[in-house]
């Protein structure tokens, strides 16, 4: 039954975006869906794929494993769209960017500067994708028993067709409706978990768990409450730096109608939220013995309900994990085809697709490599990386004027290139133990500042090295778009 549903989400998938084909024909349909999603459009298709396999089982898992204090994670995730409602939507969009090296090329006025953006997104991009991949592969085996290679592969053919046949149109559409099902894959269950934990008494978590669910700031690991604030920084200013996320931000028409979609996309990450904590909750009462957290979601219908009722919330749950595979994978892998479609190849609808190919298989096969650790873990390392570079990069770049090409490429070696590092050591070496481990798990805390102070002092000593075109494109970063000012890029209107 669970697998039916896998199917039925991948076909659903395949034939939402061969609609999408119909409206794809242009450069600009591939890349930015020609910029004309609608807010609440692109807020659903944003959601979809923001919400990933880290959101869908890794947020109830690490809540099974270490208690409260992982509830930072999703508080994170979802304050980081207000950092980016006030700091960056709306002048990012005024841009005219299509992506990021893009936008830090125009700022910036450097070749070198947009190469050295073109290397963070895909690797930014590859991280995040590798989890998804891995807990895919984690899924089926849990429901068929099926090799962990084949889940991901599954999903990597679903994204590839999905992109390649319509690119950010069709992707457009396969994301909003994923959104819509991953939220009532977990609501409809939940209704009935809630109602079987009642029937069963309402027991409360046990005695011996209370002391964790009571200190929000040191849990059960080491070095909690440093974790938790580097957590907090990384999630609230990594999210400013995700290349699938911005690139949604191109999409719209104009820089009002980017905040309405933030705004937007608040109030649905805040009702998706409220549903993986409970899930962890009730499996801290009913599943405290799972190996392999993450899977907690589809393994509570079976131990609280069974029968027939539980194959098939199980079934449902099941698919919308799929979903949260398949949508966030999209996302990543239409922003990572972009780039290197643009920098590497010779750009174009052909380009783009070759890049999606490359976009999706370099990852999948690190994916099958790589150690497999906990889903939100390595997403939240992807999220340290974007914190690390991108965030310091936009804020920097949107509101000082005395930004340099040197001191923005120092701050992106500096600050991505040390937050890459303690992600290689992670994954390859695992996690380590005392400070040391604790500083390399969680590094946004060290990482961030340094990239902050860097690119602000070596921009103070190499002033000759502003781009000589910076007040032209502040002023067309920050001028509302129904105003006739010359922004850098002003045409006559037609009366």
């Amino acid at each position: 039954m669970s697998l039916t549903a896998v199917l039925v989400v991948m076909l659903a998938a395949v034939l939402i975006g061969a609609f999408g084909i119909r409206f794809s024909r242009t450069t600009s349909d591939f890349y930015v869906a020609s910029r004309t999603v609608s807010p609440l459009w692109n807020a659903s298709a944003i959601g979809g794929e923001y919400l990933s396999a880290a959101s869908f089982l890794g947020i109830a898992g690490l809540i099974l494993s270490f208690g409260v204090d992982m509830l930072w994670l999703p508080v994170g995730w979802t304050g980081g769209y207000l950092v980016l409602l006030v700091l960056v939507s709306a002048p990012l969009r005024r841009s005219g960017a299509y992506t990021l090296p893009d936008f830090a090329e125009a700022r910036l006025e450097s070749m070198t500067v947009r190469r050295t953006a073109s290397v963070l997104v895909v690797l930014i991009g590859g991280l995040y994708l590798m989890p998804q991949f891995q807990s895919a592969g984690l899924v089926l085996r849990t429901i068929t028993g099926a090799p962990v290679w084949v889940g991901g592969l599954l999903v990597a053919v679903v994204v590839a067709v999905n992109v390649l046949s319509g690119g950010m149109r069709s992707i457009t559409f396969v994301q909003a409706f994923q959104y819509w099902l991953k939220l009532t894959a977990l609501a409809v269950p939940l209704v009935f978990l809630l109602l079987a934990w009642r029937a069963d008494g309402a027991p409360a978590v046990s005695a011996a768990d209370a002391l964790t669910w009571q200190t929000p700031l040191g849990g059960v690991r080491e070095y909690g409450l440093y974790s938790t604030y580097s957590l907090i920084l990384a999630t609230f200013l990594g999210t400013m730096g995700l290349p699938h996320v911005l690139v949604r931000f191109y999409t719209n028409p104009d820089g009002r109608a980017a905040r309405r979609t933030t705004l937007v996309v608040l109030s649905l990450l805040g009702a998706f939220y409220l549903l993986p904590t409970v899930y962890g909750w009730l499996g801290r009462m009913y599943a405290p013995d799972l190996v392999r957290t993450d899977t907690v979601v589809l393994t509570l219908p079976a131990r609280m309900i069974g029968g027939t009722l539980g194959d098939l919330l199980t079934a449902l749950v099941t698919a919308g994990a799929f979903a949260a595979f398949l949508s966030t994978s999209s996302g990543l892998t239409v922003s990572v085809a972009g780039v290197i479609a643009q920098d590497l190849l010779k750009g174009g609808v052909r380009s783009f697709r070759i890049a999606t190919l490359m976009a999706v298989a370099v990852p999948l096969a690190l994916a099958l490599w790589a150690r497999a650790l906990p889903v939100a873990d390595v997403v939240g390392l992807a999220f340290a990386v974007a914190a690390s570079s991108f965030c310091p990069l936009l804020v920097l770049g949107i509101w000082w004027r005395r930004l340099s090409t040197t001191g923005a490429l120092a701050g992106l070696f500096v600050g991505g290139g040390l937050a890459c590092a303690a992600v290689l050591v992670t994954i390859v070496g695992g996690p380590a133990s005392g400070l040391a481990g604790a500083l390399l798990a969680q590094p946004a805390a060290w990482t961030v500042p340094i990239a902050f102070a860097v690119m602000v002092a070596v921009s103070f000593l190499t002033p000759h090295r502003v781009p000589p075109g910076t007040a032209r494109t502040m002023v067309r970063l920050h001028t509302p778009e129904n105003l006739d000012l010359d922004r850098g890029d002003w045409r006559p209107r037609s009366s």
